[in-house]
């Protein structure tokens, strides 16, 4: 079986968002969009937010399918027919109205880090044109989160004075971190965590396409997933539960650490590059998120400068996936951030 096509929407083997016709929840934002359309109203962009993994991706290429075709999908729903021939092309990439904007690998066959600004500068003459088949012209960006302040300029210069029958579809997993200018130009769309039922029906879908999922611990994953899919499907990668089990007993247990266990979890990381390594880092920034608004507190436990311990936290993430530096050091040096915080 030949690799799947890197891209930075998908994992593993899983179908890309814009293969995905079947979108678990989020009936009421669907409502809310077919009700505008067939009142007339709908707006030029949509902000579509939310955490990562729970379907913004698939939502978006959703929303293109039906707005190309012309609505043709069942009363009260976005649903377009698969063999419908727009979105077959929407499938492709190859509709003549459908601009995306995403990262896409270059000569090395690596992803960069952001969506190049020369990319997104497309957008101006995309919707300059007549839409090819006369209808509605569709932009999709996946993400803008992934755009630098140059990026995000030359879109807004589009999003402030749009074309007549013109979408922006933005996906974005962290909204208010957005230029103000953008946000104030989009209708907001929120995208909530999955239930974890939800998130077990999301992985049974997958399963035949991913036949190596153990479906035992679908319901196990999907609990710890936080209502992600894709981080169901990143535990269940490898070790994943393992690890993300082992980092939560070591935070649980802060200030007072066990040498051995972090050792142990240290080697169970070293020269990993993928799903564990992410989890490790997932389980502890939501532990640090869940002290920070206080959806999870102990008494005994006082975690300062929350805002520099997070960055902190990321950083060091980035700068060892960047530049593959020794995971064992990592584990400590994060963990060593988080003891000087946790103490008086």
């Amino acid at each position: 079986m030949s690799e799947p096509i890197l891209e930075a929407d998908r994992f593993g083997t899983a179908p890309t968002p814009r293969d995905t016709h079947n979108l678990i929840g989020h009936a009421e934002a669907q409502a809310s969009i077919r009700e505008a359309w067939d009142a007339g109203r709908l707006p030029h962009a949509l902000l579509l937010g939310g955490p990562e993994g729970v379907g913004k991706a698939t939502f978006a290429y959703r929303v293109a399918r039906f707005v190309l075709s012309g609505g043709a999908a069942p009363a009260h729903s976005l649903a377009v027919d698969a063999a419908n021939p727009a979105a077959r092309q929407v499938s492709a990439l190859s509709h003549p109205d459908l601009l995306v904007l995403r990262r896409t690998p270059n000569d090395s066959g690596k992803l960069p880090t952001m969506i190049p600004a020369e990319t997104v500068r497309r957008v101006r003459s995309f919707f300059g044109s007549t839409a090819a088949l006369g209808g509605w012209r569709v932009c999709i960006v996946d993400t803008l989160d992934e755009m630098n302040a140059q990026g995000a300029n030359a879109l807004l210069k589009t999003l402030e004075e749009p074309p007549s029958r013109s979408l922006f579809l933005l996906v974005s997993h962290a909204p208010g971190r957005l230029l103000p200018t953008i946000r104030s130009r989009c209708r907001m769309v929120h995208l909530r965590a999955l239930e974890t039922a939800e998130v077990v029906a999301a992985l049974e879908a997958l399963s035949e396409s991913m036949p190596g999922l153990d479906r035992a611990r679908f319901e196990e994953a999907a609990e710890a997933s936080g209502g992600s899919v894709r981080e169901a499907l990143a535990l269940l990668s490898g070790d994943g539960l393992e690890v993300r089990k082992a980092t939560s007993q070591l935070l649980d247990s802060l200030p007072s650490i066990d040498p051995k266990a972090l050792h142990a979890l240290g080697e169970r990381l070293q020269g990993d590059r993928g799903g564990a390594f992410e989890n490790f880092v997932g389980t502890v920034e939501a532990w640090v998120s869940d002290h920070a608004t206080g959806r999870r507190q102990r008494p005994s436990l006082r975690l300062a400068r929350l805002p520099e311990v997070w960055e902190k936290v990321r950083r060091a993430a980035i700068d060892a996936d960047t530049y593959n530096l020794d995971r064992k050091t990592l584990v400590f040096r994060i963990f060593a951030t988080l003891d000087e915080a946790v103490r008086p």
